[in-house]
């Protein structure tokens, strides 16, 4: 099913999204070595992962660990990393 305030279909996984965001990716580097991509990806991932999942839990701190598997320490070091205190 749809979401009609995002318009996103609802059955497409989150890693198809990615794999396609990937594609992408090497196609604009149109022959270019890709390098470091791992960490590429991570530090584009992370910051709205980590802003979607507080907005999700009402930015409670404890659910958003929670919901990331993540120990609330280490989400307040992520969230103090990328300036979101």
């Amino acid at each position: 099913m749809d979401d009609p305030e995002k318009n996103i279909p609802a059955s497409i996984p989150l890693s198809v999204h990615v794999e396609q965001a990937v594609e992408l990716y090497f196609a604009q580097l149109k022959g270019h070595d890709a390098a470091n991509l791992y960490d590429l990806v991570i530090s584009e991932v992370e910051k709205p992962l980590i802003e979607s999942v507080l907005r999700h839990s009402g930015h409670n701190q404890t659910k958003a660990a929670k919901v990331l598997g993540l120990s609330r320490s280490t989400l307040r070091k992520k969230m103090d990393s990328y300036d979101l205190s």
